[in-house]
């Protein structure tokens, strides 16, 4: 069947599942690795096991094609339980039809209904340095960036057409002195961050190895050719356009390689490269982790969107990434590389802006003008694209979070230890039963955007300390996953940490220092509360559904609002200590007026009383008024 690619040789899958080609056997020249060996029978290695990929990342280069000797092979292995490998790269098999058809009727689908705008953005993404292409993820410090990093390229836009060659990304003629391409000058304010993200893109961070491994082709090479339908449309170069083909943006169709042998699918260079970009400037700029997280994925898309690449391409680039990342980050080579890039940035940042560490996080997320402003938006994009056309099969295995992995959290959650980054790690994973992401130490169920909002559970008690004088993240930070979970939590330290989840932990809420602020009325899960020290604040009214204990010199604050119940309800008894002060704040919106009762703590049974009560308000005062219920206040006039 003709391709609507240009090239007119192609791979196809037949109803069994077999690759089939007008090439031939003897187009390719790499014989197949052994992977069903490995991943079926114990072999010289069975006694030890193979090492940790942190610990042998650097056996991925292109004279190792065996999961045995390269180990970005072996963790992607769970792509040999969908596809043979053959001696060359048109004589491989499907193993499982289910996945592999899905995947090229979806990349047949959103190629068809692709539009020329979106065209054009693959194009851009295609063609320009990754590491470049992800520096607008920093949002309102992305030309700051460029600015500090000289940081530049040549690839601003697209052609309507297509090219007469290739075009390659380059240093424009104009551009100011000392300027480079992708993340930008070693000789620069941002040098450090240049050199730091160079690094995890290093000499073992290239997804060729896995591509001559693999053989598997790309998406445009190998059309299906069962029960094809003629849409009656025409590619760029006037061939038919059938209903299960995956069409190529027109822009890219003089950028392909030529030699099938040599241009693998599996996994995706460019994905590669743009979550090792993106995650590398995540360490040192960690105020805008979900950003570019969310913005590694997107442009990861646009491979399939260009028709270059497959979802099983691009999920197999982001799992060898996210190990790769992990790898370069806790190799103690480069401990003092990425201290000093973080240390760079911060200060750079903080300089440009005018701001402090306290508030640069504030001043990096302006809403305005942000395309990543929206962090619900952010996870629902990110979220299909986790595992695309994968079905889950299997029972429910908890995971165990690969060695090294908690560094990639090491400045996003800095006041956690690394026992606690790798529980968050564990706690906000996928579940088991996706056969890309089950390979060796599944690192592709490791879900960084949700790791960066905290814990998922809390499957033991969690004790967590924030220090208001050492600034950004460890002075304040909010956790915004819905927590499960038989355990509790701990808070101290005089930092602030705010919860905005709807929270079910079981093993109930203890504040000893600092502030702890409930952000949603089930913030504090279904366990008892204990306000020891420091502050308990409420954004809205609050529900807590054991007993609530206040004692020592300790405050809770609580927002009153005109017309409504009780900001406080409690579903056992209250214990009131004689040193806790009550403290209550007016809503800006629907402040409660003078002369008014207005319900403030409801519970079944309560004991003692609050040493005073506080009401930021310099025309009222609140009189407490204990209840059969609980507690109000009657608001009068100073």
């Amino acid at each position: 069947m003709p391709s609507s690619a240009g090239h007119r040789s192609t791979a196809t899958v037949d109803r069994r599942g077999f690759l089939k080609t007008s090439l031939g056997a003897s187009a390719g020249l790499l014989a197949a690795p052994a992977f069903a060996t490995w991943l079926t029978a114990a072999d010289a290695k069975a006694a030890t096991g193979p090492a940790a990929f942190v610990d042998d990342y650097k056996s991925n280069v292109t004279t190792n094609l065996t999961p045995e000797t390269n180990a970005v092979v072996r963790i992607l292995g769970g792509m040999s339980k969908v596809w043979k490998t053959g001696g060359t790269w048109d004589t491989g098999r499907v193993l499982d039809g289910e996945v592999l058809r899905a995947n090229m009727r979806y990349c047949a689908r959103i190629t068809q209904a692709r539009t020329e705008a979106q065209a054009k953005e693959a194009f851009l993404y295609d063609r320009q340095h990754q590491s470049y292409a992800m520096i607008a993820a920093l949002g309102p410090l992305a030309e700051l960036y460029k600015a500090g990093a000289k940081a530049v390229t040549s690839i601003t836009g697209a052609p309507d057409g297509t090219p007469a060659g290739k075009i390659n990304d380059a240093v424009p003629a104009d551009a100011p002195a000392g300027s480079a391409l992708g993340a930008g000058s070693y000789d620069s304010e941002l040098g450090k961050v240049a050199k730091l993200v160079d690094t995890v893109r290093g000499p073992f961070a290239s997804g060729n190895p896995g591509k001559f491994a693999f053989q598997y082709p790309r998406p445009w090479r190998m059309n299906e050719d069962s029960e094809v339908v003629d849409t009656g449309k025409k590619d760029a170069l006037g061939y038919p356009v059938y209903d299960s083909e995956v069409v190529v943006a027109t822009q890219l169709l003089r950028q392909r390689a030529e030699e099938p042998k040599e241009d693998g699918g599996f996994p995706s260079g460019h994905t590669n490269a743009f979550h090792l970009a993106g995650l590398a400037y995540a360490y040192a700029v960690p105020e805008r982790f979900q950003e570019l997280v969310t913005r590694a994925f997107e442009l990861s898309h646009t491979r399939i969107m260009s028709g270059m690449h497959s979802t099983v391409d691009v999920i197999g680039g982001r799992i060898m990434a996210t190990a790769l990342t992990a790898a370069t980050l806790a190799d103690p080579a480069n401990a003092e590389l990425k201290a000093a890039a973080r240390a760079q940035a911060l200060a750079y940042f903080t300089q440009q802006t005018g701001t402090t560490p306290d508030t640069l996080y504030a001043h990096a997320h302006p809403d305005a003008g942000d395309a990543y402003a929206d962090r619900e938006a952010n996870a629902r994009a990110i979220e299909p694209r986790l595992t695309y056309v994968l079905t889950r099969h299997g029972r429910k295995d908890p995971l165990t979070v690969p060695k090294g992995a908690e560094v990639l959290l090491e400045t996003r959650l800095p006041y956690l230890d690394a026992a606690q980054r790798r529980e968050v790690l564990r706690t906000t994973a996928l579940p088991s039963g996706y056969v890309l992401l089950d390979g060796f130490e599944q690192w592709g169920r490791l879900n960084l955007f949700a790791a960066a909002d905290g814990y998922g559970s809390f499957d033991r008690d969690v004790t967590v300390t924030l220090d208001a004088a050492a600034g950004g993240f460890h002075a304040a930070d909010r956790w915004r996953n819905d927590i499960e979970g038989d355990g509790g939590l701990t808070k101290r330290g005089t930092g602030t940490l705010t919860l905005t989840g709807h929270n079910r932990y079981h093993g109930g809420t203890v504040v000893e220092n600092g502030v702890l602020v409930a952000a949603s009325p089930n913030a504090l899960g279904e366990g008892d509360v204990r306000v020891a020290g420091g502050t308990l604040r409420a954004d809205k009214v609050l529900r807590v559904r054991g007993s609530y204990v206040q004692e020592g010199e300790s405050t809770l604050e609580l927002l009153l609002r005109k017309n409504h119940g009780p900001a406080l309800t409690v579903s056992r008894r209250v214990l009131l200590g004689r040193d806790s002060v009550l403290s209550l704040r007016l809503d800006t919106e629907r402040p409660p007026v003078a002369g008014t009762t207005v319900p403030v703590l409801s519970a079944p049974a309560l004991r003692g009383g609050f040493a005073r009560v506080e009401l930021d308000s310099d025309t009222l005062r609140a009189v407490p008024v204990h209840t059969s219920q609980g507690l109000s206040v009657r608001l009068v006039r100073r």
